[in-house]
């Protein structure tokens, strides 16, 4: 019988208290630290609007309704990035468009512009006054090219 109740002393003071303290170790240390590994940013995101949900049932107090939207964006932090990404991309996109046929506008403009000036012929200086003319029908308008749409005066 007295070996009994050492043996029962040994269980309950020594054995159980060691395997509460082992267990202890590998709940609050070791399992603990292997989920800070496996935390990300977008969690502990997550994670704001039930603390906020919590706060306000744990107090309260009553939420406006910015705070639930804000835990609403950060609940779906992917999705609205996302769509700002896609907004911003369709607006450079629009913008490099726009610059795209302004470039081409000029680019046309210049061929134009270049084309007229050689068919001008403005190297050559005018004829002296005392030079015989060439009389051609006559018409009504006072000899400025019409070049692609452009009247030059």
């Amino acid at each position: 019988m007295w070996q009994r109740l050492k043996m029962l002393w040994q269980i309950w003071t020594v054995d159980r208290p060691a395997e509460l303290g082992d267990w202890l170790w590998d709940v609050l240390v070791v399992q603990f630290a292997a989920w800070l590994d496996r935390l990300t940013v977008r969690k502990v995101i997550a994670l704001i609007p039930v603390v906020i949900i919590l706060l306000a049932y744990g107090h309260g107090i009553p939420i406006p309704p910015e705070f639930m939207l804000v835990g609403d964006v950060l609940a779906y932090l992917d999705i609205v990035s996302i769509l700002l990404l896609v907004g911003i991309l369709s607006r450079v996109s629009t913008i490099l468009f726009v610059v795209k046929q302004a470039i081409a506008g000029v680019v046309r403009l210049t061929i134009v512009v270049s084309g007229g000036l050689r068919w001008l012929n403005i190297r050559h200086r005018r004829a002296r006054r005392g030079t015989r003319q060439v009389r051609g029908r006559e018409t009504d308008d006072d000899g400025c090219p019409d070049i692609c749409g452009v009247a030059w005066a």
